[in-house]
C-alpha cells in the first residue's frame, strides 16, 4: 500500500472513531464513566452556578433529586447564555438543559422535553409605583412604552403574538441585560417570569415592582421541561419513569426546590402534557 492510501486508510479510521464517539447516546457514555454535563444560564431563582460552580435553582434541584432516584449521583455543571442552550446541547457541549425552559413547539422541534415539572406565569416588571399603568401587552401597545426581554425567552414570540411591534422591543442577554437595560432607563417594562421579576424587585430593593401576573393573557401560562437532545430518547424515557416516582411522593423536592420559591401550587396538572405543550404552545 503505497503512502497516499494509508494516509486515507489512517483518515478513515479517525474519522470513524470521531463519528462512533459523537453517535454515542447519553445512556451509552455515562455507563462507560462519563459524568452527566448539567446546562443552564444565570437565571435566578430557576437555574444558577454557585460560586464553586454548583449547580443551584429550582429547577436543577428538581432534576438532580429525580437523578438521584435513577441512581446518578455525580454531574458536572455547563453555563450558558440563555440563547446558548439549545445549541450548546446539540453540539454536544452539555447532556441536559435544566435552565427552566417553557415547553414551546419551537423549542420542542429542536430538543426533546421531558414530562413537566411545573406550570408558570410571567408578569411585567415596572418602576416602582408603576407610572405608565403597565399591566399586559396591550398597556405596553397603547402607552407605546418600550419593553426588554430576553433573546430566545418564550416572551418574545408571546409580545409579538400580541401585537407588539417590533419597534417597541429590546432583546437582551438573559436575566441580567434586562435588569441592566431597567436600571440605565433604556426600557419602561420588562416582561420575564414571575419569579424572575420577583427576583429583580427584590435586588433593586423594590426600586421596581412586579406586576400582577393574573393581569397577564391567560394563554401566557406554561409548563417547564427538562431539555435532552433527539437522539436520548432512552434516557428521556427513564428519567419520566423516575421523575413520576419523584411527582407520586414530592416531599424531598419540594424540601429542596422550595428553598427557590417553589412549592406545589407549582406541581402541574396531568392536562398539562408535554404533548399538549408541543402541539399548543
Amino acid at each position: 500500500m503505497n503512502r497516499f492510501y494509508k494516509s486515507i486508510a489512517v483518515f478513515l479510521v479517525i474519522l470513524f472513531s470521531i463519528s462512533s464517539v459523537n453517535a454515542a447516546t447519553l445512556t451509552d457514555r455515562l455507563k462507560d464513566g462519563h459524568k452527566l454535563r448539567l446546562g443552564f444560564g444565570t437565571a435566578v431563582p430557576w437555574a444558577y452556578a454557585g460560586d464553586n460552580g454548583e449547580a443551584l435553582g429550582f429547577v436543577n434541584m428538581i432534576a438532580l433529586t429525580v437523578l438521584e432516584e435513577m441512581g446518578i449521583t455525580e454531574h458536572e455543571t455547563k453555563v450558558f447564555e440563555w440563547s446558548g442552550l439549545i445549541p450548546g446541547i446539540n453540539a454536544d457541549r452539555s447532556d441536559m438543559v435544566t435552565g427552566g425552559m417553557y415547553i414551546l413547539k419551537s423549542r420542542c422541534a429542536n430538543m426533546n422535553f421531558s414530562d413537566p415539572i411545573g406550570v408558570f406565569g410571567d408578569a411585567m416588571l415596572v418602576p416602582k409605583g408603576n407610572p405608565k399603568n403597565i399591566n399586559n401587552y396591550a398597556d405596553v401597545i397603547s402607552t407605546g412604552a418600550k419593553l426588554v426581554t430576553g433573546a430566545g425567552f418564550n416572551t418574545v414570540e408571546a409580545a409579538k403574538r400580541y401585537g407588539v411591534p417590533e419597534s417597541q422591543m429590546m432583546l437582551v442577554e438573559g436575566e441580567v441585560g434586562i435588569l441592566a437595560a431597567m436600571k440605565a432607563g433604556r426600557a419602561d417594562v420588562a416582561v420575564q417570569t414571575f419569579f424572575g421579576a420577583k427576583e429583580h424587585e427584590e435586588k433593586t430593593g423594590g426600586a421596581f415592582e412586579v406586576t400582577d401576573p393574573k393581569l397577564m393573557p391567560k394563554e401566557t401560562l406554561n409548563v417547564v421541561g427538562i431539555g435532552f437532545r433527539k437522539t436520548d430518547v432512552e434516557f428521556r424515557d427513564n428519567f419520566n419513569k423516575a421523575l413520576a416516582k419523584v411527582m407520586a411522593n414530592p416531599a424531598k423536592m419540594l424540601e429542596r426546590a422550595g428553598e427557590y420559591g417553589y412549592d406545589k401550587a407549582q406541581l402541574p396538572p396531568p392536562e398539562m402534557s408535554t404533548e399538549w405543550a408541543c402541539s399548543t404552545k
